[in-house]
């Protein structure tokens, strides 16, 4: 059925209304994408910043011929699987508690948000003056409970375990969240049915509340994994660009350090494509395996 001259005026007036958006969307994203696709194929670096020109694959062989990426792409696995693992263990652990009827579960809730309210720049450098191995509060208070101190940013594993312990403070309160707005759609009358047929705390935990938890919680998941695999900031500042010597990076922030220290831009684009692709492989296939979205259908 063709349209009448009114729902066509309406069709072209939002039209008009969203293309601010469309155009804004297109300088912000769909420009620098295509720029950065651009430039990974080329020679781009501080020799030739304005002459630069298409070489081909040179620096994606470069890339994936180098050992520093596959060194940095199982520390980032590492990094980002200890991250999201100890986020949900955290987030659905205080989710299971703060949805039970206890005293001052308001005062509990907002403490617990807290660290993910703070902006990650203070955060970071926060935790980076209490990592300190001199005057630093972590290190006072080993030597006055146990005697002895560790030496969070100057070895490769104490600056790489110092900025586990921030991200992981700084992380679970999002998925805390997240878990509790689950629960709290959870039909009490499951749980009641359960305790009638003399079921265990396990076994509604395993049986109702992480099924019905699931369609919320793989979405959540798919983000805390590319939010922590392209986690800069805080690897970044708490261990002050990878010190000591470059050993505590991961892949984003070694990439900003070739581009923005080393010049080696067209590298450097070349390297950030292949993380996008292992996102977006990760991603789909996560969503597709574990079915996210088909609760809602």
């Amino acid at each position: 059925m063709a349209q009448s001259v009114g729902e066509i005026r309406t069709t072209r007036l939002a039209y008009i209304y969203t293309l601010p958006a469309f155009i804004l969307m297109a300088m912000m994203i769909v420009y620098p994408f295509i720029y950065n696709v651009a430039i990974s194929f080329s020679n781009m670096n501080l020799t030739h910043f304005r002459d630069w020109r298409i070489i081909g694959l040179s620096n994606y062989l470069h890339v994936l011929m180098d050992h520093s990426f596959w060194y940095y792409l199982l520390k980032t696995i590492l990094w980002t699987g200890l991250n999201v693992f100890f986020h949900l263990f955290i987030g659905i652990s205080l989710a299971l508690v703060l949805n039970k009827d206890i005293k001052g579960k308001s005062f509990f809730r907002t403490l617990l948000i807290l660290p993910w309210a703070v902006p990650q720049y203070i955060t970071a450098l926060t935790w980076r003056g209490m990592f300190n191995s001199e005057y630093g509060a972590v290190n006072l208070l080993l030597d006055q409970w146990f005697g002895a101190s560790i030496p969070w940013l100057t070895t490769e594993w104490g600056a790489f375990t110092a900025c586990l312990i921030t991200n992981i403070w700084l992380g679970f309160p999002f998925m805390m969240i997240i878990a509790l707005g689950g629960l709290q759609s959870i039909p009490d009358e499951l749980y009641e049915a359960a305790e009638i047929d003399g079921s265990s705390w396990w076994h509604k935990l395993r049986h109702i509340t992480i099924p019905l938890l699931k369609p919320v919680m793989v979405p959540a998941i798919t983000l805390g994994v590319i939010w922590t695999f392209n986690n800069f900031n805080v690897v970044w500042l708490v261990s002050n660009g990878g010190e000591p010597s470059d050993t505590t990076h991961i892949l984003v922030s070694w990439i900003y350090k070739s581009a923005f220290t080393y010049f080696r831009m067209g590298y450097a684009a070349a390297f950030s494509m292949v993380i996008f692709a292992i996102l977006l492989a990760f991603s789909w296939n996560f969503i597709k395996k574990t079915r996210a979205t088909e609760a809602v259908y």
